[in-house]
């Protein structure tokens, strides 16, 4: 499985709105890029969470035109959420990982300690055959 995650060590902001929050986890998360104007990561993510909180999957042409942007458009933002592991396809539903959004960045927190298991495995190894030592 292809993942790809940023994580951007963010202050979290002051003001205590939900939509405040939506967006500092999609730019702590990396899905805002710099050519998203629009902040439509952030505005898929809240209208997804809306709506998944009642209907479980949600089709991603509903939420184009929840947003009144095309379909296409919607599609290359939820390509990004699905690459980060945050949510994943079932045909053309759109599904919260872990089913909610507490428990889909505990799975990608998990993710994370994972790649970073084998990742100091490798390193160790690589250590050993250059015959590095730890100098901290």
């Amino acid at each position: 499985m292809y993942q790809q995650l940023t994580l951007r060590h963010l202050e979290k902001p002051q003001e205590k709105y939900i939509e405040k929050d939506i967006e500092w986890v999609c730019e702590s998360l990396g899905l805002n890029t710099g050519r998203d104007i629009e902040r439509m990561s952030p505005r898929i993510m809240s209208m997804f969470l809306k709506r998944f909180s009642v209907e479980r999957a949600v089709p991603s042409e509903e939420l184009a035109d929840d947003l009144v942007v095309t379909a296409a458009r919607i599609n290359h933002h939820v390509r990004n959420l699905v690459d980060s592991g945050l949510v994943y396809r079932e045909k053309k539903l759109i599904v919260l990982r872990g089913g909610s959004l507490r428990a889909a960045i505990e799975e990608l927190k998990e993710d994370t300690e994972r790649i970073f298991d084998r990742l100091l495995h490798i390193a160790q190894d690589v250590d050993q055959q250059l015959g590095l030592k730890n100098r901290g």
